[in-house]
């Protein structure tokens, strides 16, 4: 097994959780095993909260750039800031004696991809759905190797390399608290069952809405509510859990994310391809609904991978209301014998090696 011993990488993993968190996990890992790393990260509000914690990894902004359609009156503005942000990609590697680029998805990685293609730089992408997004079929065009979360998805990458390495998990993740260090961290009681509700780093506004028009009945049946609402969404969902609901807790962001997966008897989600990774660590039974504009459906393709064996269930947003949501929530997570099924179908999704996999494959290339 080659070493990323005294290797120099960079990782651009901007934009999103689902980007930027499996970046975090490669980093480490390679960081681990005596290498240096260079994240590039987007200027959104999300890259600076999710990167926080983080201080012994190097992190740089570039500016977030969506590429529009072809004919498009704001091409030729994207085409200027394009070139000025890879001849910044060029400036950073050449200071920082780059020797390969790995870009985790979005348009953010196809500069840094194109400047270290410029400059014969070995250059990779992860995909971590289970369809390729737009900026990763144009990325896949400048890689040397296709790295993807989900075997099916190889099939999209006709002509180029691929390897099916998962999907990476940081390391904070993968050190599992007790359910008793995970309720003590909210205030929660670890004898009470727990729903937990995510809607992936930027929340999912649906989902914030259904779950919040049922805390009375929740805290009747005596469930637990451990709510994510994202950033966005914490002002506007805060009143209903201000007025008098004691059977949960509300944040708005979370890092700490292994407590709430350590807490969480059933979580209550999108589809995202990281956070269904994370959930298949912890093996925990999910009700899936997947954001139903999402690139090419790929939440509802990634959703049924999962509903298929029967480790989560997928509910079509459009097919819920806030009347019916917490009977089918209560009903799911007070069926033991079908939480018991689900958990064990879970476990055999789980992927607990992708940043060492993902490591290998590229220090092999710079062997």
């Amino acid at each position: 097994m080659s070493s990323p011993e005294n290797k120099k990488l960079v990782i651009a993993c901007g934009g999103t959780g689902g980007h930027l968190f499996p970046g975090i996990a490669v980093a480490e890992a390679w960081t681990k095993a005596g290498g240096e790393v260079l994240l590039l990260i987007s200027e959104k509000q999300i890259d600076t909260l999710a990167s926080e914690g983080y201080d012994h990894l190097r992190f740089e902004k570039m500016p977030s750039i969506a590429m529009p359609p072809l004919l498009s009156p704001k091409m030729v503005t994207f085409l200027i800031r394009f070139v000025k942000a890879m001849r910044e990609c060029r400036r950073l590697f050449k200071m920082f004696g780059a020797e390969a680029v790995l870009g985790m998805g979005g348009f953010t990685s196809t500069a840094p991809l194109v400047a270290g293609k410029q400059l014969g730089l070995p250059t990779f992408i992860h995909e971590s759905n289970s369809i390729p997004g737009r900026a990763n079929r144009l990325n896949a065009k400048f890689s040397h190797t296709v790295l993807v979360g989900f075997e099916v998805c190889a099939a999209h990458f006709g002509g180029v390399m691929t390897e099916v390495v998962g999907t990476p998990i940081r390391p904070s993740i993968t050190n599992r608290p007790s359910r008793e260090e995970a309720a003590s961290f909210f205030g929660l009681d670890p004898e009470k069952p727990t729903a937990m509700v995510m809607g992936g780093s930027q929340g999912a506004r649906r989902i914030n809405e259904l779950v919040a028009g049922g805390l009375v009945k929740y805290e009747e049946a005596g469930i637990q509510m451990l709510h994510i609402s994202g950033p966005a969404d914490y002002e506007t969902v805060k009143p209903e859990y201000d007025r008098g609901f004691s059977g949960g807790v509300l944040k708005g962001f979370l890092n700490e994310v292994q407590y709430a997966l350590g807490i969480a008897d059933l979580a209550i989600c999108r589809s995202g391809a990281s956070s269904l990774t994370e959930l298949s660590f912890y093996e925990i039974p999910s009700v899936l609904i997947p954001y139903p504009y999402s690139a090419e459906d790929h939440q509802l393709h990634n959703a049924e991978i999962f509903s298929k064996p029967g480790a989560a269930e997928l509910w079509h947003q459009d097919d819920l209301s806030e009347d019916t949501f917490a009977g089918k929530v209560v009903s799911l997570i007070k069926n033991k014998d079908r939480l018991k099924q689900m958990q064990e179908e879970m476990a055999k999704l789980a992927v607990a090696d992708a940043s060492d996999r993902v490591c290998e494959v590229i220090s092999s290339t710079l062997a």
